[in-house]
């Protein structure tokens, strides 16, 4: 009998560490793919892999989010000031806010989510959406980035979207360095020693 809780004790560790082990190695793989264009706040194009200088904090969100999204891009707001103060911010690293709701969260509306939490309208924190002319195909553009660094996203109907609580660190070529919690849980000292930790 003891043999055989030790066999079935033995089988569940192999799963759970064969399952630890499939989503790292996912997520260590994850790339944003090249030639994907958005839209940022001022109606400029953006595309992933142009800039190939600067490491990638990326934060999904959409402004009509009641907690957890303003949360973080205040703290995040937070860490810029001090990524700044180490001269780190522009030159070795850019934020990017990219929203799930593209139908509501224009160029617009995105400046004026800026303006709220006294984001300067720079080339260093861009936020962005879908083409407003063709918005359908920015949807399908979004899904290819979030796909990739397996962001989950759904609106159940109510424009009160269900989404993963992820923000995430990519390199100079868009791939995945690292994620961390959203919201209260966003540690600024453990992101910010990441960031740093991969300058060096």
């Amino acid at each position: 009998m003891k043999k055989i809780y030790l066999i079935c004790g033995l089988a569940i560790f192999m799963g759970i560490a064969a399952g630890i082990s499939y989503f790292l190695i996912r997520d260590a793989n994850a790339t944003i793919p090249s030639g994907v264009t958005l839209v940022d706040q001022n109606g400029d194009e953006y595309t992933f892999g142009k800039d190939k200088t600067k490491l990638k904090l990326i934060e999904f969100i959409y402004t009509h989010c009641p907690d957890v999204c303003p949360t973080t891009t205040q703290k995040m707001v937070s860490l810029k000031k001090e990524l700044e103060q180490k001269g780190f911010f522009g030159k070795k690293i850019e934020f990017i806010t990219i929203t799930i709701d593209p139908y509501r969260d224009t160029p617009e509306v995105l400046t004026r989510y800026m303006k709220g939490f006294g984001i300067e309208n720079g080339e260093h924190w861009l936020f962005l959406t879908g083409d407003q002319q063709n918005v359908k195909n920015g949807q399908k553009k979004l899904k290819q980035i979030t796909d990739a660094l397996q962001f989950q996203y759904k609106d159940p109907g109510n424009g009160q979207f269900i989404h993963t609580t992820f923000t995430y660190l990519v390199d100079q070529n868009n791939k995945f360095v690292a994620k961390f919690p959203m919201g209260k849980d966003f540690n600024q000292r453990d992101v910010y020693d990441k960031i740093v930790n991969k300058m060096e």
